[in-house]
This record gives structure tokens, C-alpha cells and sequence, in this order.
């Protein structure tokens, strides 16, 4: 029987090859998760340039302790907390919790080409008005309101992301919406899926920073 197809294996069928030697493979895992890996960063840091360096660290830490990776959680949850943690991390460091940051590059290059210049105005409109509502929630329910919401994840994936209860993520998640409702009313949960958006060029710079810095030295074998 012929082998699946890389994209089409689960997250545990590619950890498995990855460990046995395939380290290539490990590119699948990046280009499943680098949309959410990028977003939950960039809602905790609210720094583009700083989510896509969280993003290669996350990367590297994860192929490193590939071997820890227990299946007690989704992978999806088990990576996004490494990512959660540099981020948080990161900020403990540099002391700036509350400093807003500045525009960076904005995600409002979406459009699909087919659409008018009048839709495309209205939707690159509505994506910069809901992205701003979700940069000026607070810290917490940010984080969640993208995870759950943004990203899709369960609730059980979001608590074990965050290292929070479930509870809390209901909490903070109802919280966020209730803020995004005043703002942009039935918008909220459904436009919030275009915003943020990793783009291809992107996606390729990170693949290629991970794998420079994973293959010299292989370091997956010592763990």
C-alpha cells in the first residue's frame, strides 16, 4: 500500500516521520500551523515583526522537544502553547505590556482580485475597523477571542494553549465578544476570520529561518 500523501497525514503521523529521520517533513507542520502560530502570537504582542520572530523560535523548540510531545493534547494546542509561552516570555522580558505598538504591516491585502473596487474598499474597510477593535481588547480576552473565535480551536485546545481554565476561556471569550459586538455588531465572529492573514511570502520566509536553524546542528537526536 502506497504512503499517504504528506499533506493528507495527521500532525501524529508527521511527528512520527519527522522522529524516524524525514526532517523535511517537518515543513508540513509549519505550513498547517504558521496562520494560527502567527496569529495567537501576534495577539499577545501586538507587533507584527515581533509575532513572525516568536513564530522561528516556536518552530525550533518544538522540533527540539518533538520527543516530549505526549498526545495528552491535540498537537495543534501543544504547539500553540510553545508559542504562547515565547511570546509571553518575550514580554516579561522587554517590560512592555501596555505599550501600544505601532502599525507594522497591516493585514488588509485579502481581497480576492475577482471583486469590484467598491467591494474590495468594503471589505479591506471592515477588516481594518474589526482588527483595530481586536487590538484594543485587553490582554487576556485578545488572546482567547483570536484562538477560539480567529483560529477556530475548541475550548479544551484554547485552555491547554494558554495555560488557563476552561472556564476562563468562557469567561474571557464571552467578554470579548460582548466588547466586539459595540463596536461591529454581528461582524465580529464572522469577518474576524480574514483578518491578520499570514501571507505566502511570509509562510516561505519562515519555512526557510526554521530549517536554517534546525538542520546545522540536527538537534533533534539529543533530545
Amino acid at each position: 500500500m502506497p504512503e499517504p500523501a504528506p499533506m493528507t497525514m495527521t500532525d501524529e503521523e508527521v511527528v512520527t516521520r519527522v522522529l524516524g529521520g524525514e526532517t523535511a517533513l517537518f515543513e508540513v507542520i509549519m505550513r498547517r500551523y504558521n496562520q494560527r502560530i502567527y496569529r495567537a502570537a501576534r495577539a499577545i504582542t501586538r507587533d507584527d515583526s515581533n509575532a513572525e520572530d516568536i513564530m522561528q523560535a516556536a518552530y525550533v523548540r518544538a522540533y527540539e522537544h518533538l520527543r516530549q510531545f505526549s498526545g495528552g493534547a491535540s498537537f495543534g494546542a501543544w504547539l500553540t502553547r510553545i508559542a504562547v509561552n515565547e511570546a509571553l516570555g518575550r514580554l516579561r522580558h522587554a517590560k512592555r505590556y501596555d505599550e501600544p505598538e505601532g502599525e507594522g504591516d497591516r493585514m488588509d491585502r485579502f481581497a480576492s482580485p475577482t471583486l469590484n473596487p467598491e467591494q474590495a474598499a468594503a471589505n479591506a474597510e471592515t477588516s481594518r475597523l474589526l482588527e483595530s477593535l481586536i487590538e484594543n481588547l485587553p490582554d487576556g480576552n485578545r488572546a482567547v477571542f483570536v484562538l477560539r473565535d480567529v483560529e477556530g480551536m475548541s475550548t479544551i485546545e484554547t485552555s491547554h494553549a494558554l495555560g488557563i481554565t476552561e472556564d476562563n476561556v468562557k469567561v474571557r471569550l464571552h467578554r470579548a465578544r460582548a466588547t466586539l459586538r459595540v463596536g461591529l455588531s454581528a461582524y465580529a465572529s464572522h469577518e474576524a476570520r480574514h483578518a491578520f492573514a499570514f501571507h505566502a511570502r511570509r509562510c516561505d520566509r519562515v519555512v526557510k529561518s526554521v530549517f536554517d536553524r534546525i538542520l546545522a546542528p540536527a538537534s533533534i537526536a539529543r533530545n
